[in-house]
């Protein structure tokens, strides 16, 4: 076996054309023979290129409505056979097998095919069997034959070819790899297709795959290595493209998804500040540059060095406000001029743009590592709503307080457990995150809306007259009680605990409304 293989003979069978005519006539240039199928066939044929149909070349015709084409010894046995041993050698002679030096394929459109809706008949003929066939036949044989997945790869081996009169044994070796992580993201995505096909979340076996979106320069800390994958195009952090600002780092990315889903859960102007995964204010106003002011003033602290994300295409006038403080990213489904010349100044600052907001209520898996194995569960896309909310105290909530109470709910979902948060006017007033017991959570947000009123030059604590949102039951009265001490009105909290009576009875008793909503939002 030699490190560098001449190429005298490709293979080429895409579905993607793009870069195909090029790439063709680059190989033609250096003499190599030229096999094709089909439309890549007529594609190589119209830009008078010489190329050979692969039915001619095996003697054998595409048969079963094209199902069958490269699935014959003439093809396998070129790409399969060892240049290095004498009796694959002999065989190949005496059966008239050619060398495949080089094969370019890319699937059939199977992913695009399901992702756009398509009958389960024509999701079907879109399975490749052909093609990933002869892909791990190539990468198999990678001492001899150079294997392509896509046309990203055309270039570098072309520039081998001219540098050095064939491919050298990494490049193959290297191609090999990524090959059968192509087949492999592509056999799992036909198997999720049909699982799901059967209403089965959880199957026997789940195959996960991602595409290398980004490598980063390290994870949580410098110590720690981290890359960013992609496997859906979902708008979001998939989707975004990068106007400006420093590379993303790991904390940046986990942040400004939190952030971003966050202020997709609402139709109205929302804006959503994150710090360290959690919300540190959220607010719904008429326009965005309102929504701004009032959820900056929750806690202007934590606020520092946060991520922005909104529910709406960034203007300048927003964009000028957030420009007062120092901001990691902002995450816009687009942006204006004025808004991109406003923070064009802030050279650090990472603006992004997705294109559009995240459903928040389509279905899909969260994962997360443990030792040895990960946990999938469904996303939470679990929402409530006036109707399905029981009142379990003697006053009911009023009208605005019942819109608080929603909106203090729904960004409840959001905050790490236990989670308390304060609400006013469609703003968060309040938020209490990640503590080991709800009563330190409700105390902690009540003391953080005294420092934010302090900061805004306003009497006493924004908590004052507030609606205060649970994400799971107050298991005592406690809980409640140190809600009610911050200036709590009304709560909205799931119910269920076995101490439920005495919980309604302190609602009671400090004249305060309460509804449940028979659905718990952990989120750690």
């Amino acid at each position: 076996m030699t490190d560098v293989v001449p190429v005298r003979r490709a293979l080429i069978s895409v579905s993607d054309k793009t870069g195909l005519v090029d790439f063709a006539r680059a190989l033609a240039e250096k003499g190599v023979e030229i096999l094709s199928t089909g439309g890549t066939a007529k594609a190589i044929a119209a830009a008078g290129i010489a190329v050979t149909e692969v039915s001619d070349f095996t003697g054998f015709p595409e048969i079963l409505d094209g199902r069958v084409k490269t699935l014959v010894p003439q093809i396998h046995g070129g790409l399969l056979g060892r240049r290095d041993n004498p009796a694959h050698l002999k065989q190949m002679a005496d059966h008239k097998i050619l060398p495949i030096d080089l094969l370019a394929v890319n699937l059939y459109p199977f992913e695009a095919t399901v992702a756009r809706g398509a009958p389960f008949e024509d999701c079907v003929e879109n399975i490749d069997i052909g093609g990933p066939a002869m892909i791990r036949a190539a990468a198999k044989n990678h001492d001899f034959v150079a294997v392509l997945t896509e046309a990203g790869q055309y270039a570098e081996v072309l520039a081998e070819i001219a540098g050095k009169g064939g491919t050298t044994l990494a490049l193959r070796r290297r191609l090999a790899g990524e090959a059968y992580a192509r087949t492999g993201a592509y056999d799992a995505a036909i198997s999720s297709w049909f699982a799901a096909g059967r209403g089965e979340t959880f199957p026997e076996r789940l195959v996960i795959a991602g595409t290398l979106r980004q490598g980063l320069r390290y994870g949580e800390n410098p110590h720690q290595e981290a890359a960013f994958y992609v496997n859906s195009g979902r708008y979001g952090l998939a989707t975004a493209s990068q106007l400006q600002g420093k590379e993303l780092s790991y904390n940046n990315i986990n942040d400004t998804d939190a952030a971003f889903e966050l202020a997709a859960e609402f139709d109205a102007p929302t804006i959503a500040i994150i710090k360290h995964a959690n919300p540190c204010g959220v607010a719904t106003a008429a326009t965005l540059a309102e929504a701004w002011d009032l959820a900056l003033r929750c806690d202007p602290v934590s606020a520092y060095g946060g991520i922005v994300a909104l529910n709406r295409p960034l203007d300048g006038a927003t964009a000028e406000r957030i420009a007062h403080i120092f901001t990691e990213v902002i995450i816009a489904p687009e942006a204006t001029e004025e808004a991109r010349a406003a923070l064009a100044r802030k050279k650090n600052l990472r603006l992004l743009v997705t294109g559009g907001m995240p459903d928040t209520t389509a279905p899909g898996l969260t994962f997360r590592s443990v030792g040895g194995g990960f946990l999938a569960q469904s996303r939470d896309i679990g929402r409530v709503d006036a109707a399905a909310l029981k009142v379990a105290s003697k006053r009911a909530p009023t009208e605005a307080e019942l819109k608080d109470l929603l909106f203090a709910f729904r960004v409840c979902k959001h905050v790490k457990s236990n989670a308390i948060v304060y609400a006013k006017g469609l703003a968060t007033v309040g938020i209490g995150a990640g503590q080991p017991n709800r009563v330190d959570s409700a105390k902690i947000a009540a003391w953080k809306s005294e420092t934010a009123a302090e900061m805004a030059k306003l009497p006493g604590r924004l908590t004052e007259g507030s609606v205060v949102a649970s994400d799971a039951f107050f298991p005592f009265a406690d809980g409640l009680e140190a809600a009610v001490a911050a200036g709590a009105t009304a709560v909205i909290q799931p119910g269920g605990s076995k101490h439920d009576p005495e919980v309604i009875e302190a609602a009671d008793k400090a004249g305060i409304a309460m509804v449940f909503t028979g659905m718990r939002h952990f989120r750690h």
